[in-house]
């Protein structure tokens, strides 16, 4: 239990049902949709449409999507909704383009949205409502307005200048001239007007027909490659988790292209040092996630792709001979001087459980501040730029090539123990999400947290030669870090955000916990 006498949140607790996102008009949303007799899933995509409306920087139907469904029987199903290049995006292209990379903001960055075929996916197989019944919420709020709430307003005018510069993004983001501050209305007409088009004719009215037309045609005026044909075919692909044991725990991720693989893998090479020994907030703990997340990182940039299009050796990077092998190379007292790259991007993840404790982790994003900062002009849709994943090394397995998925952030996570669905939890950020995830578990399963403690943990995470702290973690963590060699530095902003949701079988209860790094908040009834 929380120490009263300093700030912080209580669990939100629940026996019906309970959701956790990251803006309170969401949060309400999917509970409104739980009580009026929805299930999870239903109450998820509702969620997930309102928050393209409350954090547009971080969501949009332009973005893709991933999920995991936890069943009352224990069964884990995944969902994978990210979108793919263009299938024009072949060898000879490439060498003729003289790309190095792709750049956050060039158009080549810009993949298929998945989220809509997505969420239409997962009506259909889990649902209890209709595409259009679960956007009707956000298609009012659109048209009425929502307020810019604090972490918002503080992010939004970061990306002033990158809106500005684009038609759309001037046009439907920017309120005369300037990102809205703290507490302002904005409205999305046009967005509204899209919406109620997808409710109408369902995934087609995105996919085809006159919003299709003007993606292409936006994107070609720019040099795009992306096709009517390409946006007409896009098809979320469901799969079958992976996982593995850790602290009496089964923790499930989606398989790749997501990069839930290094989370896996950092949990695997910890099982080797017995955490436990170690206070949760000890110079000891912090130098072991740091320096296994690292070696998992190398693993990750080699090998994580798209599974169609490459051959992702999963078993062997999940075996114990891998762990045992990457746990030999870490030194207690010494920092390695392996790097990490830590691009900015943005996302949300939400989790919801209902009365018959069918749960979902979901996570819809379009990767940095606005994406690719690209924005239609007529339909107001944020495309995103998670083409900036792909390599454009030939010959590696996640360089880009027709028709594939990029290297993607997006990892939803869910426990089990016991056979039964334990907790459903995610943390956003990007490159961050493996450090974020993998600290939550330690903190639920190792030090016994509840998931608001689990979630609220100061956080530090390595970047480049660095490790980035926040302003919580204590001085006595930075000086033990210090002395076995990391260059520890402010992160000048916190990391990522978060949810979870843990089901108590034997009470009956649910236990939520919303990350105080954003707006929002968990609710249950």
């Amino acid at each position: 239990m929380r120490n009263f006498d300093h700030p912080g949140r209580s669990v939100a607790l629940g026996t019906n049902g309970m959701a956790a996102t990251s803006s309170p008009l969401a949060t309400l949303a999917a509970v409104d949709v739980l009580r009026a007799g929805g299930n999870a899933v239903d109450a998820a995509i509702a969620a997930s449409a309102i928050l393209c409306l409350t954090e547009p920087h971080m969501t949009g139907i332009g973005g893709d999507c991933f999920a995991l469904i936890g069943k009352p029987n224990g069964t884990v199903l995944g969902l994978n909704g990210s979108g793919r290049s263009s299938a024009k995006a072949d060898a000879d292209w490439l060498k003729a383009s003289g790309l190095t990379e792709i750049a956050p903001q060039s158009v080549h960055a810009v993949t298929v949205p998945g989220a809509i075929d997505a969420w239409d996916q997962l009506l259909k197989e889990e649902g209890t409502i209709t595409l259009a019944e679960a956007l009707k919420p956000a298609i009012e709020l659109a048209e009425q307005g929502v307020p810019t709430t604090p972490r918002v307003a503080r992010d939004w005018q970061e990306n002033e200048a990158l809106l500005a510069a684009d038609e759309g993004g001037a046009k439907h983001y920017l309120k005369n001239g300037r990102a809205p501050r703290l507490g302002e209305v904005m409205a999305y007409p046009a967005l509204a007007k899209t919406l109620k088009h997808i409710a109408r004719h369902g995934r087609a009215g995105f996919y085809e027909g006159e919003i299709a037309t003007e993606i292409v045609k936006h994107l070609a005026a720019r040099g795009g490659l992306l096709t009517e044909e390409d946006l007409a075919k896009t098809e979320s692909t469901w799969v079958k988790p992976i996982a593995t044991h850790f602290a009496d725990h089964d923790i499930f991720e989606i398989p790749p292209n997501g990069q839930g693989l290094t989370v896996l893998i950092t949990l695997n090479i910890l099982k080797h040092f017995g955490l436990r020994r170690f206070e949760p907030e000890s110079p000891e703990r912090r130098h072991l996630e740091i320096e296994a997340l690292k070696l998992a990182w190398v693993l990750r940039n080699r090998h994580i792709a798209d599974p169609d299009l490459a051959y992702v050796p999963v078993s062997e990077l999940l075996s114990q001979e891998t762990s045992q092998r990457l746990a030999s190379l870490i030194d207690m007292n010494r920092a390695t001087d392996a790097s990490v790259s830590l691009p900015s991007s943005d996302t949300v993840y939400l989790s919801v459980v209902d009365k018959n404790r069918l749960s979902i982790s979901f996570i819809n994003s379009i990767y940095f501040d606005f994406g690719s900062g690209i924005i239609t002009p007529k339909s107001g849709i944020t495309l995103q730029n998670r083409g900036k994943g792909f390599t454009t090394q030939i010959g590696h397995p996640n360089c880009i090539a027709p028709s594939k998925r990029p290297l993607h952030t997006l990892i939803p996570a869910m426990a089990k123990k016991d056979g039964k669905i334990d907790m459903s939890f995610g943390v956003m950020g990007g490159d961050f999400q493996p450090m974020g995830q993998v600290n939550v578990v330690a903190n639920r399963y190792i030090y016994g947290m509840d998931p608001q403690a689990a979630l609220d943990f100061p956080r530090l995470f390595p970047q480049g030669e660095s490790v980035l702290v926040e302003s919580t973690v204590p001085a006595s963590i930075i000086a033990g870090l210090a002395a076995k060699g990391h260059r520890v530095v402010a992160a000048g902003e916190p990391l990522g955000g978060g949810q979870a949701i843990v089901i108590d079988h034997a009470q009956g209860l649910l236990i939520g916990g919303s990350d105080h790094r954003k707006d929002g908040f968990a609710l249950g009834y």
